[in-house]
């Protein structure tokens, strides 16, 4: 099947606009970490369940509070604790900085598809892959933030403390997991894409 420019250019533009659209609301909406306690609660009427996202917890009735340093201010941090909380400032440095990439990357993006750039095209889809990693490190990030912040609470509460809880990863995340497949292919289309440029403009050279 013969690729066209055409085709690789509709592509993009649909895959990058989605990535972009999904990678906001993963990174604005509070479901990336969900604690289930209604095995525990059965008949009472206070519900302990909660909902993250990367700033704040919420609860089931729209109450929410921002992330604050779970272990106080003070000097005496364990090296775990100090670990979790370096990977929290990570990831939240890292995905708004893909998003901010992937806004750029679309902007220069339009511009090269229009101008039939070999180097602008290449530069789109080098910044698209950087943006693309950057989103894959700040998910690693976050999950391995979550079951470290896990260990601790196991290793404060006691592992009985959290029978009967259950604790997943919610959509916001799985979001963030498809947004970031689709810039990974927006990335290489405009690489292909700038493939496709330079081979028609050998020919017209030749021609």
């Amino acid at each position: 099947m013969k690729v066209t420019f055409t085709g690789l250019a509709g592509f993009v533009a649909v895959f990058g606009v989605l990535s972009f659209i999904g990678l906001v609301l993963a990174i604005g909406t509070d479901f990336w970490y969900i604690i289930d306690t209604s095995k525990r609660e059965n008949s009472s009427s206070v519900s302990l369940s909660s909902h993250s996202g990367l700033w704040r917890t919420c609860n089931f009735h729209n109450q929410c509070w921002p992330f604050m340093n779970p272990f106080g201010a003070g000097r005496n941090l364990s090296d775990s604790q100090r670990q979790i909380l370096n990977m929290q400032g990570t990831f939240i440095i890292l995905l708004p900085l893909s998003v901010i990439l992937l806004f750029v990357g679309g902007m220069l993006g339009f511009i090269s598809l229009l101008a039939r750039a070999y180097v602008l095209l290449l530069l789109t889809g080098v910044l698209l892959l950087f943006g693309a990693v950057l989103s894959l490190a700040g998910i690693c990030v976050y999950m391995a933030y979550s079951a470290a912040a896990f260990r601790e609470a196991v290793d404060i509460s006691g592992h009985k403390t959290l029978q009967d809880i259950e604790i997943y990863f919610g959509w916001s995340l799985i979001l963030a997991s498809v947004s970031f497949v689709g810039e990974l292919c927006t990335a290489v289309a405009f690489l292909l894409t700038s493939v496709k440029v330079s081979q028609q403009t050998n020919q017209e050279q030749d021609e």
